[in-house]
């Protein structure tokens, strides 16, 4: 009964996390560029499971003079629960939306924006850019931009129109002023969230030029669809319930078993 407690609990936990997560892409659904989160659980390794006093001599080779000793028969396997592995990450494209602004910029395919941050070199692909009073692009965190030389983007004060190419090329006042640093990994798991739209690349990680496309006055959106999370969250819900009552159910056997059973009259 013991074993029956924590194997219920830990599913309980698993789909605390997965509530947890579910919540995160939720709140994100209008977040640009967000890629929403995945728990993924995977279970413990399961307890061979064999019955005991059953390794007595088998009477008839006995008989014949050979003996053979059976091993304890097989039960099965006793599952001892599950655990979250992982939180993966979501890739799929998001869909695009039109604002018209020159300094909105999205990804289409694989690419990462580089930005400055107080943690060092950053990547998102949230690309809703603005430009500070010397010119500087920055993040609507008021992070700079950075070119593909790692250095900060700077508009000319007498620059008005900005024109953007598919691989970040910033034309304007006749030439070209910059590009956009524009890379992307070869494994998509280099990269882990940070928060505010941003990833940091793991150790050993080396940025590529980006086989995505850029396009100008739009913005990518968040691939969370809040349908889809409110129906898993309605089943997350249910399989929490479920495990719930699993442990209520196993409380009250050994209540009894120890209370009532093993009660000495």
């Amino acid at each position: 009964m013991w074993r029956g407690l924590y194997t219920a609990a830990t599913g309980m936990i698993s789909e605390q996390n997965r509530t947890a997560v579910i919540a995160n892409n939720l709140a994100n659904a209008n977040t640009t560029g967000y890629k929403r989160d995945r728990a993924i659980d995977e279970e413990f390794n399961p307890m061979l499971i064999r019955r005991i006093n059953d390794t007595k001599k088998i009477a008839v080779t006995d008989f014949k003079e050979f003996s053979l000793d059976r091993r304890a028969p097989v039960v099965g396997t006793l599952g001892l629960g599950s655990y979250t592995a992982e939180i993966a990450t979501d890739a799929a494209q998001g869909n695009m939306m039109t604002t018209g602004n020159p300094l909105d910029v999205a990804i289409s395919g694989n690419g990462y924006f580089e930005v400055q941050t107080p943690q060092g070199i950053r990547y998102t692909r949230n690309g809703n850019f603005y430009r500070q009073q010397d010119g500087t692009i920055v993040t609507s965190l008021g992070q700079p931009v950075l070119d593909t030389r790692g250095r900060r983007i700077q508009i000319p004060q007498d620059v008005v129109d900005v024109i953007i190419g598919s691989k970040g090329e910033i034309y304007g006042g006749g030439g070209q002023i910059g590009q956009l640093g524009f890379v992307e990994f070869d494994d998509r798991r280099a990269v882990l969230k940070q928060g505010d739209s941003l990833y940091f690349a793991q150790e050993g990680a080396q940025p590529r030029p980006a086989t995505g496309e850029i396009y100008q006055g739009i913005l990518e959106r968040s691939n969370s669809n809040v349908v889809n999370e409110m129906v898993e969250l309605i089943n997350n819900h249910r399989v929490y319930e479920a495990n719930s009552k699993a442990v209520t159910s196993q409380d009250t056997l050994l209540d009894r078993a120890v209370n009532e059973v093993g009660r000495v009259s």
